[in-house]
């Protein structure tokens, strides 16, 4: 298992943690996520069924870019 804190932009609301909750839902691999309102999303995932790659696109997708270090 692999835990990492991202960085995202376009956090602005509970709706935003929300939606970004749903971005995530059901993605095989992911076994937990965590965002708050300051944009912090902790995602823990299994190497072996999917990467950081896949989890960074699907929250672009959804309209939270990460923000770079």
């Amino acid at each position: 298992m692999t835990t990492e804190t991202i960085q995202v932009a376009g956090v602005r609301c509970e709706r935003c943690v929300m939606r970004l909750g749903e971005a995530l839902q059901g993605h095989d691999g992911l076994e937990a996520a965590n965002a708050n309102l300051m944009g912090e999303v902790t995602l823990t995932w299994d190497e072996s069924r999917t990467s950081r790659d896949d989890l960074v696109t699907l929250l672009s997708g959804a309209g939270f870019a990460p923000r770079e270090a």
